[in-house]
């Protein structure tokens, strides 16, 4: 019997010359073959859903995924209907307010993730934060200020000037917050000179200590009064001693600063300055936001 020849690298032996495939071995290959270019279709296939899945997802900024605003008290009331304003018209996207002191929220700042957006109630806590943010500021509201009285306003208080007066538990922001220095800016033109009881980290703070008998006045936002319309009075300052709150908002640096800025855009829309007006804020004049 002649020798056969044996693989050196293992497996089926070659064939030997001269003899050719019989027809089941050219239906074996051919079927080999056309599994593997089947198999080479399909994962092309799939690899280019996979690259249209990966370029869809990272297109649009904004067109998709959560969005975190860090935004003072103030804005309480009129935050969810932003949210649900804007999630409506930017569909996939979830805006996550996150409300407290305007210091409070300008102090998370140096956390990891803090946020997208940061929404203050005056321009020198933005200032303070400027190393955080990113892109253009925008004024998207203002408001003024009012004495919060206890309700029936036992106390007979008429105006700033009454707030000097002895025993009186007047409550004011804390100096390092924005409602703290529109106070001392109020009373520094009225010329007055007003020793307060208490000093709390943000305004809604202050009508607390009113709204619970802690406090006979407070010096608050307008637009607070209309979460407590029954638990408060409240007395005018006139315009001349009065301040201008502005409250601005700007994209967070490491944020999704695609969608923050689209965000921070759309707060000086139309859409959205007919909310804040709804709240009892004033808007700026078109093109000076």
């Amino acid at each position: 019997m002649p020798d056969t020849p044996v693989s050196l690298l293992g497996g089926r032996p070659p064939r030997p010359p001269g003899k050719s495939r019989v027809p089941g071995d050219l239906h074996s290959a051919e079927l080999h073959s056309g599994r593997r270019a089947r198999g080479r279709r399909h994962t092309a296939r799939f690899a280019l859903f996979l690259l249209a899945s990966g370029t869809l997802a990272g297109c649009g900024g904004s067109s998709s995924g959560a969005l975190t605003v860090l935004a003072g008290s103030s804005l309480t009331d009129v935050s969810k209907e932003l949210a649900s304003s804007y999630e409506q018209s930017h569909r996939g996207v979830k805006v996550n307010f996150e409300l407290g002191g305007s210091q409070e929220m300008t102090g998370r700042l140096d956390e990891h993730d803090a946020g997208d957006v940061l929404m203050t109630a005056d321009e020198p806590t933005m200032d303070a934060a400027a190393r955080y943010l990113t892109g253009p500021r925008r004024i998207v509201a203002l408001g003024s200020m009012t004495i919060a009285v206890t309700p029936g306003n036992p106390k007979r208080i008429l105006g700033l000037s009454d707030l000097t007066r002895p025993r009186l538990r007047v409550a004011v922001g804390a100096a390092t917050n924005p409602a703290g220095r529109y106070a001392r800016d109020i009373f520094r033109r009225a010329g007055l000179t007003v020793h307060w009881s208490s000093e709390e980290i943000s305004v809604r703070g202050v009508l607390d200590r009113v709204r619970t008998g802690e406090a006979d006045a407070g010096l608050v936002y307008i637009t607070d009064l209309r979460s407590a319309p029954a638990a408060v009075g409240s007395v005018p300052i006139p315009a001349a001693q009065n301040v201008t709150a502005t409250f601005p908002a700007q994209a967070i640096k490491g944020g999704n600063e695609k969608r923050a800025r689209s965000f921070v855009d759309w707060l000086v829309s139309s859409d959205a300055r007919k909310l804040f007006n709804k709240y009892g804020f004033a808007t700026p004049a078109e093109g000076q936001a």
